[in-house]
């Protein structure tokens, strides 16, 4: 049995290998910013019931006409049905609940006005898969969207349990819904940890997990893990910001990432370290091979 899959992980062997690392991440015009352009009668008609929607209708100052199009064009090729209510809220992007052509999915949605924008350039620079992108806010925002979408695939191929992307226009992500009838999956700092042992394992086999795939999470925290009810495992969310290993700045935050999750299950009561967590990380060195 392949090491982890006592907790319900992935094993390895049954998944492929993870993508070149040094892929082109196209962030050019796309077909949303062609459909904005138009401004079709069907578009501008679309345009109008998301603003009357009631979950939009605070949101509209930060949606563009390239979103809406986004949206539109995401509805077109039959990846969301119907928009529900929001999931959550941030000064990055907002996620909400939709239907898809034959599930529930989450819909995130990244502000081109964000508010972090410096420090999303901050991850951004250094990646390889990003060489010489633009300053502008706009250029800054679609590579996070592709670069989430990126790291999820990657993620997954590795073993690491995360949401499932499923299709991306623009800055508008589609991705498995995690949750219930009653709402969002709940955070790990949300929930009372029964097995906080067992829990700390699973943390610690996906963040090597994803460490030997070339990638970091980069802002992991008890914030940043969602509990699935319906498998009962722990999922990764939130892998924008994650970065490959040879970002200068990796080391920096695979220790801060160490440490944050050290420090969570210390409280729970458990006898760890944020050393020992990141030499359990950092063991095997990742396989040059693979990235």
């Amino acid at each position: 049995m392949g090491q982890g899959t006592e907790f319900g992980l992935v094993d390895l062997e049954d998944v492929d290998s993870p993508g070149d690392e040094w892929e082109e991440i196209d962030v050019s015009d796309t077909e949303a910013d062609r459909i904005a352009r138009k401004r079709d009668r069907e578009f501008e008609q679309f345009e109008e019931r998301i603003k009357d929607a009631e979950q939009f209708k605070v949101e509209q100052s930060v949606f563009d006409d390239a979103t809406f199009a986004a949206l539109y064009k995401l509805v077109q090729d039959g990846y969301v049905e119907a928009f529900g209510g929001p999931l959550s809220t941030g000064k990055e992007a907002n996620v909400y609940h939709a239907l898809g052509d034959d599930r529930e999915v989450a819909v995130k949605i990244y502000r081109i006005n964000a508010s972090n924008f410096r420090q999303m350039r901050d991850y951004l620079e250094g990646d390889p898969r990003f060489e010489g992108l633009g300053g502008q806010k706009k250029d800054v925002v679609l590579a996070w969207t592709k670069k989430e979408l990126a790291n999820l695939r990657r993620a997954r191929a590795a073993g690491v349990r995360v949401p499932e992307p499923i299709a991306t226009e623009r800055n508008v992500l589609v991705m498995e819904y995690i949750g219930t009838d009653d709402g969002r999956a709940k955070r790990l700092g949300e929930v009372h940890i029964e097995n906080p042992q067992t829990a700390y394992e699973v943390m610690r086999e996906y963040m090597r997990r994803l460490y030997s795939a070339g990638l970091i999470h980069g802002d992991l925290s008890e914030y940043n893990v969602v509990f699935d009810e319906d498998e009962g495992q722990l999922v990764l969310i939130d892998l924008g910001q994650a970065v490959t290993v040879h970002h200068p700045n990796s080391r920096e935050f695979l220790e801060r990432d160490c440490r944050n999750v050290a420090g969570y299950f210390s409280r729970q009561g458990l006898e760890v370290t944020e050393d020992d967590l990141l030499e359990f990380v950092t063991s095997p060195e990742p396989d040059p091979s693979r990235n």
